[in-house]
């Protein structure tokens, strides 16, 4: 193997701006290194038993428990999320663990019925080989889960590239799958300042069959076209525009309190956040004042403080989309009932825009920031065509309490999540992946666990 020179990039936090480690930062030459490991580790986990990769991933969640506060500091420390959110991250991540160890025993393959007295027609299932993983800073546990778990449960290897802005969960994840048992480079976690060498060596590897991938649309499309000389598998989750729709029978109480929910976890920086919520005109008013009150009681402060309920935004990169957004709202016309401008460092104070427009950019874009722009709307029809009207699909949501519009809502939403009086509908075992630009392939639930599996055909004449 070829010695490779030891370098490292600085690690900052969020909240402080001090520098919190220091990580090894690898390039192509530790990629090509990774490749060949995860490989060879291939060939072995491949053959291992349902049985026997269930029980490593049942020690792995046991640890993952066990080091819960732990992790969920490394997170609040690395990109800025409020400690007690990070430990709800925590257990959320584990779950996925959890749920696939039991997965992993329920491949099942078929026998398929012959037309022939002489033929056996069987369908088994088998993992699709080397995993490239490529995660994102905003859920650094559970987004590498959602792809690590039912990889290993598959019989797949994963090499997991996070985000440079908040590696160290990955590192500890790994080093908790070691701890667990996990045979050698099976799981490894490669990091680095610019991904972009350290990708192409995996897209162009034909040897990796799979990539997944979370973030913007457009790194993947990029992604998906890189993927295609050499025809891997590929799965993208990608971004949200996310409409939430107040209807007037809603219990206004309950449905400022979801909008909280939904819209200012993680600083708003998640990508089934709302970006936009539609409220009918009779009850505009009311909503519009009881949540502009519960936004400005959100407490802003140390991601470390167990009673914050708001931290900073990730980067400078990332405040200054929010402050774009903001600025560009109040200049053509809107109102900032609660909040609307930066604070100290990369924190910005909680948001509530009225009297915004379509044309506005926070109507444009995924704002990824606490700032929630209402609209007002009269009829059905109109908020369906509203939310409906942008190129990404990935969560949309709904207060009523019509059981039939309901589902006639539901129905008509263009999104592959929809949560019904629910703001956060995730979990392990439902299936959570978008239409449109929001990308395609599933997570979670026996969907997820598809997605690293190939399935193999035998037809046999039996003389």
């Amino acid at each position: 193997m070829t010695a490779i020179q030891s370098l490292t990039f600085d690690l900052r936090s969020p909240s402080t701006g001090l520098v919190i480690a220091q990580v090894s930062d690898q390039g192509v030459q530790e990629a090509q290194d990774a490749a060949e490991r995860s490989v060879t580790a291939f060939q072995t986990w491949r053959r291992t038993t349902a049985y026997f990769r269930a029980g490593l991933l049942r020690k792995f969640f046991d640890l993952m428990l066990r080091d819960e506060a732990e992790i969920a500091r490394l997170i609040a420390t690395e990109m800025g999320k409020p400690v007690s959110e990070a430990l709800g991250e925590v257990r959320y991540a584990a779950a996925f663990i959890e749920w696939y160890a039991e997965e992993a025993k329920r491949v099942f393959g078929s026998v398929v019925p012959s037309q022939h007295a002489g033929k056996r027609l069987l369908v088994t299932h088998e993992p699709v080989g080397p995993v490239y993983a490529v995660t994102p800073w905003n859920f650094p546990a559970a987004m590498a889960t959602r792809k690590l778990a039912p990889a290993l449960a598959a019989g797949c290897t994963v090499i997991l590239k996070p985000a440079e802005q908040s590696p160290l969960t990955a590192l500890k994840m790994r080093d908790l799958w070691t701890e667990a048992g996990g045979p050698a480079d099976t799981f490894q976690v490669i990091t680095a300042s610019d991904p972009i060498g350290v990708t192409q060596v995996m897209m162009a590897d034909a040897r990796i069959r799979k990539v997944t991938f979370t973030g913007s649309t457009e790194v993947g499309r990029l992604l998906a076209a890189q993927a295609a000389p050499t025809l891997k598998r590929v799965s993208l989750e990608l971004g949200g525009h996310a409409p939430y729709l107040i209807f007037e029978d809603a219990d206004i109480g309950q449905a400022v309190a979801d909008v909280i929910a939904c819209k200012f976890r993680n600083a708003g920086q998640t990508c089934v956040c709302t970006n936009r919520i539609y409220v009918q005109r009779a009850v505009a008013e009311e909503f519009t004042a009881r949540l502009t009150a519960a936004v400005q009681a959100l407490k802003v402060g140390d991601p470390l403080d167990a009673s914050t309920q708001i931290g900073p935004l990730v980067d400078a990169q990332g405040l200054e989309k929010v402050q774009r957004h903001v600025t560009d709202a109040l200049e053509r016309g809107a109102q900032a009932t609660t909040g609307g401008a930066a604070g100290e460092g990369l924190y910005f104070t909680p948001t509530v825009l009225t009297g915004v427009t379509p044309d506005m950019l926070v109507m444009q874009e995924e704002t990824f920031g606490p700032v929630a722009p209402l609209l007002v709307f009269d009829t059905e029809e109109e908020a369906v065509q509203a939310a409906n009207d942008t190129e990404y699909g990935l969560a949309a949501y709904l207060w009523t309490r019509d059981l039939d519009r309901a589902f006639r809502v539901s129905e008509q939403l263009e999104y592959g999540i929809i949560g019904l009086n629910d703001p956060v509908p995730s979990t392990a075992q439902a299936p959570f992946g978008g239409v449109k630009q929001s990308g395609y392939g599933r997570e979670g639930g026996p969907w997820g666990l598809q997605e690293y599996l190939n399935t193999k055909y035998l037809s046999m004449t039996v003389r």
